[in-house]
């Protein structure tokens, strides 16, 4: 093997470059290519019709992240391959934010940087938010809205170049416990049906959850609301050792399923943290994640044809 070594200046000139290449790939967001309603009409309790507020950015947060609070009205945010490329899968995206907002960007519209390239449509919902911080079982309304989502995006399948039986979720932090929920609790509705969509399955064909919320009690205990079964999707999982928001949520998650004997991959890496969605942690290779998942997608025939 022959070492190729790079004088210091060369090497401080193509950090630079990558560096900045990386910050403008980021501060340059593409825009969607389409977004719909994901509601006829006001879904049903809410009084007030707000497809949400961006908060003042973080000062510390480089580059920054938009987060959007106080939504009442949720919208589907869609963004497509080449028509050429489209291999006729779907990922229907749920951003993270504790459920007081959604991160639109780092932890939403940048997954289509990542699976679009692949022929993937993405759909990135801006799903509602709790209306005060103390709110109560403050995952029913996300729930409903991710439930709606895949019905929606079934129902609609031909119309954006998707397979029925290849829509698959993906969530972050709080957006994975919600895409978690939309996981196992399929078979019954959280919401009255109001249309025609929701006579369509609400029943994703595989998920991808990244560092989800809040899966296990106090105890380390995979919570009731999660109802893995023989019919729960094949899943994957990615979670960081130091996490704050306890691993365990990924690694219970994963017991459950492999006791169900559910095909599922499971990684835990050393070092990354909490809501670096698809962006990189200096001194970790968690972003590596997006790689396993793309293996993983390939591994099960999500990627044919792209």
């Amino acid at each position: 093997m022959r070492l190729c070594v790079l004088p210091f200046s060369s090497v401080l000139v193509l950090t630079t470059l990558v560096l900045v290449g990386f910050h403008l790939s980021i501060c340059d967001a593409r825009e969607p290519d389409v977004m719909i309603d994901l509601w006829t009409a006001l879904p049903a309790g809410e009084t007030v019709k707000n497809t949400g507020e961006a908060l003042p950015t973080r000062p510390d947060e480089k580059p920054p992240a938009t987060r959007i609070k106080d939504i009442t009205f949720p919208r589907l945010f869609i963004y497509q391959p080449p028509k050429e490329k489209r291999n006729g899968t779907a990922v229907i995206v749920f951003p993270g934010g504790g459920y007081n907002y959604v991160v639109m960007d780092k932890e939403g519209s940048e997954v289509a940087d990542w699976l679009n390239p692949l022929g993937v449509t993405v759909f990135v919902a801006h799903y509602r938010t709790k209306r005060t911080k103390s709110e109560p079982d403050s995952w029913i309304r996300p729930l409903e809205d991710g439930q709606r989502a895949v019905s929606l995006v079934r129902s609609r399948a031909e119309e954006w170049g998707v397979s029925p039986k290849q829509i698959g979720v993906l969530g972050f932090s709080a957006g994975g416990q919600c895409a978690a929920l939309v996981t196992t609790r399929f078979s019954e509705r959280q919401y009255k049906a109001v249309d025609e969509i929701d006579q369509v399955s609400c029943r994703p064909d595989f998920s991808l959850l990244l560092y989800p919320w809040q899966l296990v009690d106090g105890e380390g205990e995979l919570r009731d609301f999660v109802t893995i079964n023989a019919k729960t999707p094949p899943t994957f999982l990615a979670h960081t050792h130091d996490d704050p928001i306890t691993s365990l949520s990924s690694i219970e998650f994963y017991k459950r399923l492999k006791h169900h004997k559910i095909p599922a991959a499971m990684h835990i890496y050393s070092n990354g943290g909490h809501g670096y969605g698809m962006r990189p942690v200096e001194g970790s290779d968690v972003d590596t994640w997006r790689d396993r998942a793309t293996e993983w997608l390939t591994l099960h025939g999500y990627l044919s044809g792209s």
